[in-house]
């Protein structure tokens, strides 16, 4: 026998009721009885449904307590909480609203007094942030240098939170003219350079052109005049960069090259070739270092090293401002230096054991040098050695360690310039009587 179900019976629940097959929400706090749904089976299920959909109310209520109190952002929470209020009290289910009410008035009231307090301080730091792109945008002379600081002080500007609103035109709008005014005047700056260096280039090649079209021509006179005049407007063209220069560059060289060579065979020139006097110094310096080592005299040899380096000081100053120079020149003035060096330091350590070394003949003397340098080759190989051991596994080490690298490098040289010098010392006994 079936069971009729008849959903028209009023059933109240401590907080709803059934009525007419609907499901009502009680009033509560100036709100009226709202139907939240339907009677589908009995008035009992229905209400059980809508009070166990309240208990969802509850958990999103809860969780977003408990996402606040871990948040590092707390007033970012504040829309979240306003749309769950407005959600609550349209919200299908049975249960005691209020408390759930009051929980989140009460969050909402700590939330925006928080927003209240960090509103002041981030009005603080704007307000600090401001002066310093003010004084950023209008005082750094150099513009790379100000678009940096710029950019560093936008990146704060972002991770400080927002003003209060009336102040957001005056903060907000204030960062904004600042560097907009900034960005446009950069903009305007490099319009203005590289208009500057087109100009500069269009001339560049006016004088190529030119150039080009005296390489050929017959009225010497007048033409090596030109282009005279030519190569000192080159000069007062103004800078430009290089990579764009140089195709235009080497077309100019070129054609200068082919008009004097032609100017000297028309009219007999033998020209001289220039040297650099730069150039001339380092090969100066390079002679007077090999002829330090002609002595091992204390006295002598211990002045020698001074001068070497000396000499070494000036090399470094020059060397790098001298393109042609040979490869050749500048290994012999090294190892010049590196034999006054080991000299030095050899005749030193002679010193301490043979303190009347300068009174001995001279075979004697080339003895005790072959016999201590032997000691100080060995043990310059020991050293060298400990750099190079573990079957080859340090190679990978010191390849990817360029302080190390180099010494490994200057070891492997003094070991060499010993052998040499040991290599002389044998020779020159092997011709003493």
């Amino acid at each position: 026998m079936e069971t009729t179900i008849t959903p028209n019976r009023y059933v109240e629940d401590t907080h709803g009721y059934t009525k007419e097959g609907k499901v009502y929400l009680k009033g509560y706090d100036g709100y009226p009885d709202r139907e939240i749904g339907y009677v589908r089976n009995t008035e009992e299920e229905a209400l059980d449904y809508f009070r166990n959909r309240f208990q969802l109310a509850q958990q999103k209520v809860i969780q977003l307590h408990q996402d606040v109190q871990e948040a590092q952002n707390k007033g970012s929470y504040l829309t979240k909480l306003l749309q769950l209020r407005k959600n609550l009290l349209e919200f299908d289910g049975l249960g005691d609203f209020p408390p759930l009410l009051a929980m989140l008035d009460k969050l909402e009231t700590y939330l925006r007094e928080l927003i209240s307090s960090n509103q002041v301080k981030n009005l603080e730091i704007k307000r600090a942030l401001l002066e310093e792109v003010h004084q950023a945008a209008t005082a750094i002379p150099d513009w790379n240098e100000a678009t940096d600081k710029i950019q560093e002080i936008k990146t704060k500007w972002l991770k400080t939170g927002p003003v209060d609103k009336p102040y957001h035109d005056e903060i907000e709008g204030g960062f904004d003219r600042i560097s907009d005014d900034f960005f446009q005047r950069r903009r305007e700056y490099y319009a203005e350079q590289n208009r500057i260096i087109d100009e500069r280039f269009d001339k560049l090649e006016d004088i190529v052109a030119e150039s080009e079209k005296l390489m050929r021509s017959t009225e010497f006179d007048e033409a090596f005049v030109r282009v005279r005049q030519l190569q000192n407007e080159w000069k007062t063209v103004g800078p430009v960069p290089p990579k764009r220069q140089s195709k235009l560059w080497k077309r100019f060289k070129k054609a200068t090259t082919i008009f004097f060579d032609r100017y000297n065979a028309m009219k007999g020139i033998t020209p001289r070739p220039r040297v650099d006097p730069r150039l001339q110094e380092l090969q100066n310096i390079a002679a007077e270092a090999e002829t330090l080592t002609a002595s091992v005299h204390q006295d002598v040899i211990s002045k020698a090293s001074d001068r070497a380096k000396e000499l070494l000081v000036k090399w470094k100053d020059l060397a790098p401002k001298v393109k042609t120079l040979d490869r050749n020149v500048a290994e012999k003035f090294r190892l010049a230096c590196d034999k006054v060096f080991e000299l030095n330091y050899l005749r030193r350590v002679i010193g301490y054991r043979y303190p009347d070394f300068d009174e001995k003949p001279k075979r004697d003397q080339l003895k005790i040098q072959i016999y201590q340098m032997e000691y100080l080759v060995r043990k310059e190989k020991g050293d060298l050695e400990q750099y190079l051991e573990f079957d080859g596994r340090i190679r990978a080490y010191v390849a990817a360690d360029k302080a190390l690298f180099q010494k490994v490098n200057t070891q492997k040289r003094k070991v060499a310039v010993k052998e040499m010098l040991l290599v002389e010392f044998k020779r020159d006994l092997e011709t003493v009587l």
